[in-house]
């Protein structure tokens, strides 16, 4: 008879203040350095190589080796999932400085949920999703509708591949920021990588923020009727 997952465990591994800065600067999506999530953390290159080497036995993160350099990322979306989660029944950080607060602002606006949009503006784009019908929701969860994979198909995107592939092709997505859903899965993966090749939106470095450009935000005024106005 199986025991019972050792969760104490992986909360422990959470609950370090360091380890939990580094994990948020991984939830972007990218794999960073051990120099970088140090930075991140603010802590000195010797700690954080302890704090990573303790993430990986426990199963957070995985190591990539490319060349001379080693970059570190989620090990799963699962694990992204469960930090999401957390964030959204976590108390707000108490911020202290301007730049902290333009931070977090920018964070609300835009920003990596692993590999999908998140933040405002990807609430509202997956409220355009369904009243479009591109998106059918039930509930919690989010379904393609043909509408949506013909939409992806004028787009270049399979989006039959996504529906039968083996990853949940629409999740829904509980946002920190906002307390509502916005679209993870397959389709959200698929379209932040389109508004991110079609320059909608860039992203910021050492942040999991993303800007919206110029063409992007006549792109979302035009086809979705978001207007968010200047930044």
């Amino acid at each position: 008879m199986p025991a019972d997952p050792n969760f104490a465990q992986a909360a422990a591994l959470i609950g370090d203040p360091a380890r939990a800065a580094m994990l948020a600067a991984l939830l972007g999506g990218r794999a960073l350095t051990a120099s970088e999530l140090a930075a991140c953390a603010s802590v000195t290159p010797q700690t954080a190589s302890s704090h990573l080497s303790r993430l990986r036995e426990g199963g957070l993160i995985d190591v990539v080796a490319s060349g001379r350099h080693r970059y570190y990322r989620l090990a799963s979306a699962d694990v992204a999932r469960a930090l999401e989660t957390l964030a959204s029944i976590a108390a707000p950080a108490k911020i202290i400085s301007l730049r902290q607060s333009e931070s977090a602002r920018a964070l609300r606006f835009a920003r990596s949920c692993y590999d999908h949009l998140a933040g405002s503006l990807g609430v509202q784009l997956t409220d355009r999703l369904v009243e479009r019908g591109l998106l059918s929701q039930a509930g919690e969860p989010y379904h393609m509708t043909p509408q949506g994979i013909g939409w992806l198909a004028q787009r270049g995107i399979d989006g039959e591949q996504l529906v039968h592939g083996r990853r949940a092709a629409a999740r829904a997505c509980l946002d920190w920021s906002e307390r509502r859903y916005h679209v993870a899965g397959a389709f959200g993966a698929a379209l932040a990588d389109w508004l991110l090749s079609q320059g909608w939106l860039s992203r910021v470095a050492t942040s999991r923020a993303l800007r919206l450009t110029d063409v992007g935000r006549a792109g979302f005024a035009h086809e979705w009727g978001i207007d968010v106005g200047p930044r």
